[in-house]
């Protein structure tokens, strides 16, 4: 295999072109979808890549009960440098699941304490919090798929037509189960650096979907862009950073001058010799690449463990 058992931890960097194309190129629901499952896939793969490393590297070594055909020399050959990379892995690996292990309890960390504030509020999709400070967020779980959490602050700010925009936002999050496709992301930019820029994009995407949702339902995109600015302009930020807010800071300019543009086409696919096309190609390679070398590895390991 050679210098290829490590093309699963470069190659998505190949992602970067497709997450810039999509974000501007793809209707924001497809864009969401098409990066998340990306991120995965890429993270998947490294990961499971870093873990046969492991094994790997450290099969010959005195004590280990893993299988003695994992030292064979024939086995050892197929990974370059496999003593240096199988110990560079085991703390490589350590660090990668226990920052998924925290990014993922602090997900669940914060919607429990999310649902604890709620819990003296009487049951509804809706739930209006009397706090001066602005903000809105829609929360997941419970009963039916969440609720939209709000101040009175936010309320406030806005005229009628931008609450009706806020709600119809907010509920856009529920009902596409964006936490999903952010907590997706958030756990593959843990696993793999290289796939943080994936990260952001969807967390643009997802707000551009709902916004786009909310704009078909209040009727006016205009509407909808006044709205985003306002609470922009009111909010101090969502007071939990990992849950879908209404003014997510750094991409509200780019959220406004994509409602006040025309709207996206409903196509979900671009064609193949098309820029994105061949950008989302590359990285389809790409993650073609990375499965096959983990494949590989583990066709290896498995050939290599007597029956």
């Amino acid at each position: 295999m050679g210098l290829f058992v490590f093309l699963p931890f470069v190659l998505p960097l190949s992602a970067w072109p497709v997450a810039r194309l999509a974000e501007n190129r793809l209707h924001p629901r497809t864009a969401t979808r098409l990066l998340t499952a990306v991120a995965a896939v890429l993270a998947v793969c490294s990961t499971l890549c870093l873990a046969l490393l492991v094994v790997v590297g450290t099969a010959q070594l005195p004590g280990n009960p893993l299988p003695d055909g994992w030292s064979d020399p024939e086995v050892r050959a197929a990974v370059p440098y496999d003593e240096v990379a199988g110990r560079v892995a085991i703390p490589a690996l350590l660090a990668v699941v226990a920052a998924c292990a925290a990014s993922a309890w602090r997900h669940v960390r914060v919607r429990l304490r999310a649902r604890r504030a709620l819990a003296a509020l009487p049951p509804g999709p809706v739930a209006v919090l009397p706090e001066p400070a602005p903000y809105a967020y829609a929360l997941p779980g419970g009963p039916g798929r969440g609720r939209v959490v709000v101040s009175a602050g936010m309320l406030a700010g806005l005229a009628s037509a931008e609450r009706r925009a806020l709600f119809a936002h907010e509920r856009a999050h529920l009902t596409g189960r964006h936490h999903r496709h952010l907590l997706l992301v958030d756990l593959a930019a843990r696993a793999n650096p290289f796939l943080r820029p994936l990260r952001t994009s969807v967390a643009y995407t997802a707000e551009r979907w709902a916004d786009e949702e909310a704009a078909s339902v209040v009727g006016s995109r205009r509407t909808v862009a006044r709205a985003i600015g306002r609470a922009a302009l009111i909010s101090r930020g969502a007071p939990v950073a990992t849950l879908a807010g209404f003014a997510m800071a750094g991409p509200v300019p780019r959220r406004v001058a994509a409602l006040l543009a025309p709207a996206p086409t409903g196509r979900s696919w671009t064609r193949t010799w098309t820029a994105l096309g061949l950008a989302a190609a590359g990285t389809g390679a790409s993650a073609l690449s990375s499965a096959n070398s983990a494949v590989t590895l583990f066709t290896i390991l498995h050939a290599a463990t007597p029956l």
